[in-house]
């Protein structure tokens, strides 16, 4: 038997959102709720995000494999790419033209920053269709998230202010990056949209502000004193890229 004396929980609150709550319990809940209109516009709140992120996000766990990712290929690439390479080599000093064949061989591996972009939208396609648990810490706990995490990745971690896009900060998580620990942080709008900053450490003292989509996401990516940034998003180009000048410019002006 449970006690509806007891006070109701947060975790209790949030399983009842997600229809996870033990079936003798969620009488004690509702009553709850009955008396606290707070908790009950929370879970209404929480409710209301959830159905506007099912509908978002749903469909991707549909989406056909794309034929890059597929086991058989990802298996058999590292056999095809060494023929192909050998025979390329044998080719290109055949015609005395093996210093070209190593350019183009450079030019057409993915850069660090394009692989950390990946690595970037992949963590923000991860997290964001999270209702429970997007984040390590909560935003409320700023100060302690910036300073953890400027002590995990090595460099000075600030989470960006952006209210005056409408972006509240719901948290971040340590991730790993390329080349060591990656800070991730992650904003929701008023409308139940979130956007993430991804920063790891990057070999690239600098690269311009560049704009990339895939699967339904969107992300501005660029590099500054040896720190990678991707802010990932809806594939809205212009607000990304607003959103990504208002986190580049208070870097500047944090130093």
């Amino acid at each position: 038997m449970t006690d509806p004396k007891i006070p109701v929980t947060e975790d209790e609150l949030h399983a009842y959102v997600d229809n996870e709550l033990p079936a003798e319990r969620r009488g004690d809940v509702e009553a709850w709720l009955a008396i606290h209109p707070d908790c009950a516009e929370r879970v209404r709140a929480w409710r209301e995000m959830a159905e506007a992120l099912h509908a978002r996000y749903d469909h991707v766990a549909d989406e056909v494999v794309p034929k890059r990712l597929e086991i058989e290929r990802l298996v058999s690439r590292p056999r095809r790419w060494m023929y192909g390479t050998i025979a390329a080599t044998l080719a290109a000093f055949i015609c005395g033209n093996g210093t070209g064949w190593l350019a183009r061989t450079i030019t057409a591996t993915p850069s660090a920053v394009e692989s950390l972009t990946t690595d970037a939208l992949d963590a923000h396609r991860l997290y964001v269709v999270e209702v429970r648990h997007p984040v390590e810490v909560p935003g409320s706990e700023r100060d302690h998230l910036q300073t953890w995490l400027t002590k995990r990745c090595g460099w000075e971690v600030r989470a960006p202010k952006l209210d005056s896009s409408g972006l509240k900060l719901v948290g971040g998580r340590l991730l790993p990056g390329p080349a060591g620990p990656a800070s991730f942080f992650m904003y929701e709008s008023a409308s139940g949209e979130r956007y993430t900053l991804y920063a790891s450490r990057s070999k690239n003292g600098s690269a311009q502000m560049r704009y990339t989509a895939a699967e339904n996401s969107g992300a501005m990516y660029w590099s500054e004193n040896q720190v990678s940034y991707v802010l990932s998003g809806p594939m809205d180009k212009e607000k990304l890229h607003h959103v990504a000048r208002i986190v580049y410019d208070q870097n500047e002006k944090g130093g």
